[in-house]
């Protein structure tokens, strides 16, 4: 009989597998599971060369994957001064006042809406602190960003421009630039002159966060970008990757039959522990920069259009990507983006059932919530995002789109009722990647989400481990603790379906296994 690699016992595992929910002890060889069952059940399992790890009752669960997340884009994204904390716009003086220059520049990230207490956002009220100095700070959302004057000279953007996707440079009354960069070419403009770190700064900037994010017990991201394959496959040919990453490419307004097609042969890609699966569209932006695709224009009289100009043209490319057997997740917010994907899949037929996904939904109303599961469409939840709303709905976001929408926020609990697949993540550098987070504010979401929208215990974890394997197209071999299945596992010091949401939040990780390696362990 041949050995194990890894035996792991003294555990309370729930495989999540029907045909055996719980086990005590597991035996992993060549990266997959090879027994399920009690002590007795792979104890002939164990030979010389076999490590064996007594869990002593802790609880053990299928890998937790992270289903939206840019842990490589968002290397640069989350670059520089962290203004995640800030709370107002004193704060945000005091912390530009004292930010240090990167090659002269003060760049800066998760900078919140909030922060400007409804006033327009405009470099004005933050130049006189930063002297001549470029700056480019980027919004919490990832869609919009604050710059200076002196970094727009230095992009050598004067005037308003004109995109081929929804974007804008932000004007006052008068014409002049205020700054605000909305949207992602409109980003780019002045991102492309940004300083950026080396390669070997950013290599090691990757085995960091890779690590940290196994610490809390991830065995897998799906990434919602391209980000640098040379980057991450060379890491994965140097070291064990400690999650698995599957990459979706942006397919973006404009794309043609050529674009499409490269697209499809992306998906040929993969190395040890990352793969390409899939291609990621937008159909909106966001709430707080008023360019979420609403049914009906937003508080400031914004919202109406969507991020393709031509929707037509979104539904053309996903019927494209379809017939090449690709899969799709579409960033949709508003209630209008979320129906026109809907519509689009619908078109596409019967074998379009559980291909597709929708990304964040954040206010959408009873009619569509019932349509997802008929559809077969997945939607993809990030319960942290309620953290930037405000039970008394005070906030951007809140006040943005009015009570009505407002009260319909993050319905993860009513999507789950209506038989809809929900596969949950962080959007990290969004929020904080720490799957224990995610579990525990899927149960109880923040804010303006109302108290009804959470998940049980058993759905949030299926949220991050069952519903991400059919987010992914992978049920034949992860999301569950069974022979022949991934060794993707996650080791909890309490039960994440019985214990509290802030126990769970708080549970020690004794151990994380990514393709049978140990890539995380308690010490």
């Amino acid at each position: 009989m041949p050995t194990a690699d890894l035996v792991i016992t003294g555990a309370r595992v729930r495989t999540l597998d029907p045909e055996r929910p719980h086990a005590s002890a597991v035996a992993v060889r060549d990266g997959l599971i090879a027994a399920v069952g009690e002590e007795a059940d792979v104890r002939d399992w164990r030979g010389t060369g076999t490590e064996v790890v007594d869990l002593a009752g802790a609880s053990l669960v299928p890998g937790l994957v992270d289903c939206h997340s840019h842990p490589v884009w968002g290397l640069e994204m989350a670059t520089g001064l962290d203004l995640s904390s800030v709370r107002d716009l004193d704060g945000l003086r005091a912390a530009l006042n004292t930010a240090e220059r990167t090659d002269g520049w003060v760049v800066g990230y998760g900078l919140d809406h909030n922060a400007f207490e409804g006033r327009p956002i405009d470099r004005a009220l933050i130049e006189d602190v930063l002297g001549d100095a470029p700056a480019f700070l980027r919004l919490y959302d990832g869609h919009s960003a604050l710059v200076t004057g002196a970094a727009l000279t230095a992009a050598g953007v004067t005037g308003p421009r004109t995109f081929a996707q929804r974007s804008y440079l932000a004007t006052d009354a008068d014409g002049r630039l205020t700054g605000h960069l909305v949207e992602h070419a409109a980003m780019d403009l002045v991102g492309m002159v940004v300083p950026r770190a080396s390669h070997a700064e950013r290599r090691a900037r990757l085995v960091e966060l890779l690590s940290a994010m196994a610490a809390t017990g991830l065995t897998g991201a799906h990434v919602m970008d391209l980000g640098d394959l040379d980057l991450v496959d060379t890491v994965a040919r140097e070291t064990v990757l400690p999650l698995r990453l599957r990459f979706a490419p942006w397919c973006m307004p404009g794309a043609d039959k050529e674009a499409l097609d490269e697209l499809v042969a992306l998906q040929e890609r993969a190395g040890r522990h990352w793969r390409v699966g899939g291609v990621k569209f937008f159909m909106d932006g966001t709430v707080e920069g008023g360019t979420a695709w609403l049914e009906h224009p937003d508080c400031h009289g914004q919202g109406t259009d969507a991020f393709w100009p031509d929707p037509a043209a979104y539904g053309e490319a996903v019927r494209h990507l379809h017939r090449a057997g690709v899969r799709t997740a579409t960033h949709a917010i508003g209630d209008a983006a979320v129906r026109h994907v809907l519509d689009t899949v619908e078109s596409l037929g019967p074998d379009a059932r559980l291909v597709h996904r929708v990304e964040h939904l954040e206010s959408v109303p009873d009619d569509t919530v019932a349509r997802f599961a008929p559809l077969g469409v997945i939607a993809s939840m990030q319960p942290p995002h309620t953290g930037y709303t405000r039970a008394d709905r005070s906030d951007e976001w809140s006040r943005r789109l009015g009570e009505e929408r407002a009260s319909r926020a993050w319905r993860l609990r009513d999507l789950r009722d209506a038989g809809a697949v929900v596969a949950l993540g962080s959007d990290w550098p969004i929020a904080h990647f720490d799957a224990r987070a995610v579990l525990a504010t899927a149960r109880a979401p923040r804010g303006a989400a109302s108290a009804r929208a959470g998940l049980t215990g058993l759905q949030a974890l299926e949220g991050c481990t069952s519903h991400a394997a059919l987010a992914a197209g992978e049920t034949s071999a992860a999301g569950r603790i069974a022979v022949g299945f991934r060794a993707d596992l996650t080791a909890l010091g309490v039960d994440p379906v019985d214990a509290g949401g802030d126990e769970v939040a708080e549970a020690p990780v004794r151990l994380t296994v990514t393709g049978g390696h140990v890539v995380h362990r308690e010490v």
